[in-house]
């Protein structure tokens, strides 16, 4: 007796059509083969289905009977056990005395990891893998082109690295500032790596989903948007200022000059850029009724961490002496330590449990 036993090891049989497997019988795998087809087209398990139906049409020399067997998604070894159990139990619904061999129907290698665990049961007559023709056009072309660019997992294996070689040759040219001959190719080489890693990254997704949160926040009064927008401002002002500081310092420059310089002509500005953004967040965590007191400590721990850096970015300069920078060190770590038990007790002794489940007009009246 001949066996045609079509795998599915993904189980998109099961998945995607809730039938239960194995599937025994023509009929039986004629519908679920449908029951696929119609939720979806493109699997390509459909095709080893109706193969499957093909074979046993064909074979009319002998006794025949086709089976769909499945695996499990994900394990390949969970899959395989899975897949080994079904064949079983088609085994078993069969007559006992019959010489039973299978004939394999696959979609490709992936699904032939399996036949080992089939030959273990069952002695194999072959393995037919199923190729879908298409026409070889220019339309199919572009279906297939677009299929890789809509997937994730395609953009982030092919195009992510075919985008950071073409931005090679571009950042050569960079470096050798712009004098090489060959600088406008290299312009429409950077821009193509940018576009394709852009593509790669799905970078448009992630804009359009900034451009919609800010959106919905300026609809919604959201105070972050304003305060995002200074601190932005403000770190580009620092980093000006950083720049220039280093510009100012007598040559040479050590590294720890140089960062010394870049912090200390920084800091400042960066310190206001945490601060102000922090409040914005305070603000509109205040008008979603979701406050808490702990909240206040950001603004606080900015300040002390840009008083430490401050200082000692002032004593490697040589501006300051080491009594300073003991003395803003210790500052900075008391104004951590008090700022986070203040608010600590304040969210004891003011906030109850229920309060954040309420809106921002408190707790509701019993």
């Amino acid at each position: 007796m001949l066996l045609v036993l079509c795998i599915d090891l993904d189980d998109d049989l099961g998945r995607k059509t809730g039938i239960e497997t194995p599937v025994i019988g023509r009929d039986a795998v004629v519908d679920a083969a449908v029951a696929l087809a119609s939720n979806d087209p493109e699997d390509s398990d459909v095709n080893v289905l109706f193969e499957g139906v093909h074979i046993y049409d064909e074979v009319d020399d002998e006794e025949v009977e086709v089976a769909a067997v499945t695996g499990l998604e994900g394990s390949d070894v969970a899959a395989n056990r899975a897949v080994g159990e079904e064949v079983d139990t088609v085994l078993a619904s069969l007559a006992a005395s019959d010489d039973v061999r299978a004939l394999i129907v696959t979609d490709g290698a992936q699904d032939e990891s399996v036949v080992p665990v089939i030959r273990s049961r069952v002695r194999i007559d072959g393995v037919r893998r199923v190729v879908v023709r298409q026409a070889q056009n220019l339309e199919s072309m572009y279906y297939t082109i677009k299929q890789v660019l809509d997937d994730p997992e395609t953009r982030g294996t092919i195009l992510v690295p075919l985008g950071i070689l073409l931005l090679i040759y571009p950042l050569t040219i960079v470096v050798e500032l712009l004098g090489y001959p060959g600088s406008a190719l290299g312009v429409i080489s950077g821009l193509l790596g940018l576009y394709i890693l852009a593509r790669g990254l799905g970078a448009e997704e992630i804009l359009d989903e900034t451009a919609e949160r800010v959106t919905s926040g300026l609809y919604a009064g959201r105070v972050t948007i304003i305060t995002y927008v200074v601190a932005a401002a403000l770190l580009v002002i620092g980093g000006v200022s950083g720049v220039q500081r280093l510009d100012a310092q007598p040559e040479p420059h050590t590294v720890v000059e140089v960062l010394a310089s870049l912090v200390a002509g920084a800091i400042q500005w960066f310190a206001a850029a945490g601060i102000t953004s922090s409040l914005g967040r305070v603000t509109d965590e205040y008008l979603d009724g979701t406050f808490r007191w702990r909240y206040l400590n950001a603004p606080f721990y900015v300040l002390a961490i840009a008083a430490v850096l401050h200082a000692v970015s002032a004593f490697f300069l040589g501006n300051q002496d080491l009594e300073y920078l003991a003395v803003m060190l210790t500052g900075g770590t008391l104004l951590g330590l008090v700022s986070t038990l203040a608010f600590a007790v304040a969210e004891a002794r003011f906030d109850r449990p229920d309060q954040h489940n309420q809106g921002p007009g408190g707790p509701s009246s019993e």
